[in-house]
């Protein structure tokens, strides 16, 4: 009975900002969209504190942009342009067959355009070879191509929603809360994409494998997929959550900023291999406040 008039009082219907994050780094305030996604949204419906930006550097989270092999002034390049040919990191030049080549030739030789400083279009010059440079002809790397296809599509962050809720009313010590984050493929995917190069493609899917709350008091709680909205007038109310709750309730009163994160993996296929880019997103924190039970007794 107690359960039943403890979640009947709220009904949390929590909105929060898109960002790419940890949960350990949720309340740290700021948005900030992750490299190579553009929708970073906000929701006016009470959206709670927004989390920071980040992600897993190298292994996915907000560093989504291509992980190419070529570098120069410390800057990743593209290891082959239709333009300029492909990257010799040893010189920092792109070299380019001469065609046609100048009929006094020598044998056994090639003339080559270099155009040098990391591509820069004022640093160019001819030179004769007697093989082709480190790097001529290399083939894309499958990953980076995994990279670019991954860049083209949108990961959101999850929209938490908990119940009971702060701006709607309190909750009890001890009652189980309910959470769940919005639906749909950019939350939770599959999502499909594909990128090639030099007659190499390679296809990526991306999808939740988990969703992981921070419940604001040193314990987290896993879930496997979005979880089911409360309903204050459902046949559930007052009830745990039949997939995705934190059962025992928090044991004191206070006020906590509960966060979610959902944690992607990209499975890529392309160029006879295969790899995985794990991924994050975090959403931002939306506040439960825990009320002690009061006894009245006469």
């Amino acid at each position: 009975m107690l359960a039943g008039i403890g979640l009947a009082l709220v009904l949390a219907v929590a909105a929060a900002l898109p960002t790419a994050t940890v949960a350990a780094a949720a309340r740290g305030g700021g948005v900030e969209c992750p490299i190579g996604q553009n929708d970073c949204d906000i929701w006016d419906d009470d959206p709670g504190t927004p989390g920071g930006g980040g992600g897993n550097p190298g292994g996915g989270g907000g560093n989504d942009g291509p992980a190419g092999k070529c570098q120069w002034g410390g800057k990743v390049i593209a290891c082959y342009d239709a333009i300029l040919g492909w990257f010799n990191n040893s010189d920092g030049c792109y070299y380019k067959l001469r065609e046609p080549q100048p009929p006094d030739t020598p044998e056994g030789k090639q003339w080559y355009q270099l155009t040098c400083n990391g591509g820069d279009i004022g640093s160019w010059r001819m030179e004769l070879l007697d093989a082709p440079p480190p790097g001529y002809g290399t083939p894309p790397d499958p990953e980076e191509l995994a990279r670019r296809a991954l860049a083209s599509i949108s990961l959101l962050p999850p929209r938490a929603s908990v119940a009971p809720r702060k701006s709607k009313g309190p909750g009890l010590v001890g009652l189980p809360v309910w959470m769940w984050a919005s639906p749909g493929d950019n939350y939770f995917g599959p999502l499909t994409a594909s990128a090639s190069d030099r007659g190499l493609t390679v296809t990526i899917t991306a999808r939740v494998d988990r969703i992981v709350w921070d419940m604001d008091n040193g314990e987290q709680v896993e879930c496997d997929g979005p979880g089911t909205p409360y309903a204050v007038d459902g046949p559930q109310a007052g009830r745990p959550s039949p997939d995705c709750g934190y059962h025992s309730g928090y044991t004191r009163a206070d006020t906590y900023r509960v966060s979610a994160t959902t944690f992607w993996n990209v499975h890529w296929v392309g160029g006879g291999q295969s790899g995985d880019i794990p991924q994050t997103r975090t959403s931002g924190t939306v506040q439960i406040e825990i009320d002690e039970l009061q006894v009245v007794t006469r």
